[in-house]
């Protein structure tokens, strides 16, 4: 096995263009059949890449080697920690030759799949975005992975993310991940690293997770979809917690709707149809608190969005949340504040680390530095909180019946990607803003009364940067959600890829 080590321990070895058997790939389309050409691999959704692998149109090698072409050309964009090429075609092989014997294919033949480096991973060393972890060998692959594994599905290689998952900029030991609208700006995060990968069209789907908003705000400053499921949805052990509570859940990051579904069936087991939602008198809620103090491009691309979805014959409800709603921030900061070093702590012990959680502390970057110097919440002011949750999940659900709205909508993130230097705060309309508030508050609502979220790409800025629009629903609802999402992103329209 060759492996090929940078300063940054991104392991990437260049490979040559795809040599596509077939000179052209027919794929059925919403037209018909469309052809799409060797040089177009790159831009296959996984069900799409999928279906053409099991009929034969394409061999899962040289998808592979399409996608380790493009990645090798990005490596700049630091979205790979590890990502080791010989592993990768070594598997794309061996599902070729399973399709060549004749076995049954999973729903995931072939298909590579990028892992965020929180991820337990048993092939490679999981390192949390933080130095003295970078060599850390789990026992076992975390739960989301092994029914992705079994439907025939392989990894690709581990994603950089944002410190311990601890903010939202992806800056690590590793180095900063670049957004690929602009290479100056941060992608968001923490899942950096798995959105730029499907943004970039390294690969169509992967893994992130999220704590408070760690899918959600990459989602949205990358262009792309991304679903954080009605948390216990999926299996969430082998990856580091920040809570204790359950605010941390796992979920897909992808370029279209129809590779959410996916993941979903193949994770969660439940492979129900998605159902099929005509806009025509669907009501989806919107709130003043959710688009008060927005950058003004955010506010203009998210007002337009609405409005095409008022086209599509979406009604949209225009009525304030609850104060109880609105007091989700302040409970989710509280909470995962008082919760972190227990959390993070047990999962150093429950893998068997020899690292404490002060020694961890002791050595990280200067982006956490003032994060762990902050005091505790009390633990008054934490059982308070706790009881506060519990209103804001009442408060939420009565807010649902009482306006009769399938989704809430609203920006995830109150700013478009801000440069890489620039994390701390942000000027909107003349303010200085810091950035918990602009990342923090709008997402908090999800985590805090365990939501089902799905993130939409919404349109670009004047400067060419991505907005998007989150859709919470009530939870349990995630295939609907799933199923009102598609119907949502044909009225909102595709954004331009990324300019690199």
């Amino acid at each position: 096995m060759r492996v090929i080590p940078s300063r940054r321990e991104f392991l990437l070895q260049s490979t040559a263009a795809a040599a596509v058997a077939a000179t052209g790939l027919a794929l059925s389309g919403c037209g018909g059949r469309n052809r799409v050409e060797p040089g177009d691999l790159t831009e296959l959704s996984a069900t799409d890449a999928i279906a053409a692998m099991v009929r034969g149109d394409i061999k899962a090698e040289d998808y592979a080697r399409a996608l380790l072409d493009r990645s090798a050309r990005l490596q700049a964009l630091n979205a790979f920690r590890v990502l080791v090429v010989d592993a990768v075609l070594e598997a794309a092989r061996a599902a070729d030759t399973r399709r060549a014997s004749g076995a049954t294919l999973g729903a995931l033949h072939g298909l590579p799949i990028p892992v965020k480096d929180s991820v337990n991973t048993v092939r490679y060393a999981t390192s949390n975005g933080t130095a003295i972890l970078r060599d850390f060998r789990p026992q076992s692959d975390a739960g989301v992975l092994r029914p992705l594994l079994n439907a025939g599905g392989y990894l690709m290689g581990k994603t950089n993310l944002h410190e311990l998952s601890l903010g939202w900029t992806s800056v690590n030991a590793f180095g900063a991940v670049h957004n690929p609208y602009d290479t100056t700006r941060v992608p968001g995060g923490s899942s950096g690293g798995s959105a730029v990968a499907v943004a970039a069209r390294m690969a169509p789907l992967a893994i992130a997770e999220d704590t408070l908003g760690s899918i959600r705000i990459p989602s949205t400053m990358c262009g792309i979809c991304g679903l954080r499921p009605t948390y216990g949805r999926y299996p969430d052990d082998g990856i580091m917690p920040l809570t204790t509570s359950g605010f941390d859940q796992v979920g897909p990051l992808a370029r279209t709707v129809e590779d959410l579904a996916l993941f979903d069936s193949v994770v969660s087991g439940d492979s129900s149809p998605l159902p099929v939602v005509d806009l025509a008198g669907v009501r989806i809620g919107v709130a003043d608190f959710f688009f008060a103090d927005l950058d003004s491009e955010v506010e203009r691309v998210a007002q337009a969005a609405l409005d095409r979805l008022r086209d599509a014959g979406a009604v949209i409800v225009r009525a304030e949340v609850p104060d109880d709603v609105k007091a989700a921030p302040g409970a989710a900061f509280a909470i995962s504040g008082f919760e972190l070093q227990s959390a993070i702590s047990g999962f150093l012990v429950a893998q068997g680390m020899k690292v404490s959680f002060g020694e961890l502390v002791a050595q990280v970057g200067p982006n956490l530095k003032e994060l762990f110097a902050a005091p505790v919440p009390s633990k008054e002011v934490y059982d308070a909180m706790v009881a506060q949750r519990q209103k804001t999940r009442d408060a939420i659900r009565a807010h649902f019946k009482h306006e009769n709205i399938a989704a809430l909508a609203f920006p995830p993130a109150m700013i478009p990607a801000h440069k890489i230097e620039e994390d701390g705060s942000t000027t909107i309309r003349g303010e200085e803003v810091p950035n918990i508030t602009t990342m923090g508050r709008n997402v908090s609502l999800s985590s805090v009364a365990s939501l089902a979220s799905l993130v939409l790409p919404a349109g670009l800025t004047t400067s060419g940067l991505p907005v998007g629009l989150e859709f919470d629903a009530l939870p349990g609802t995630d295939r609907q959600l799933l199923g009102l999402g598609a119907s949502l992103q044909r009225a909102l329209g595709s954004v331009q890829a990324p300019p690199v």
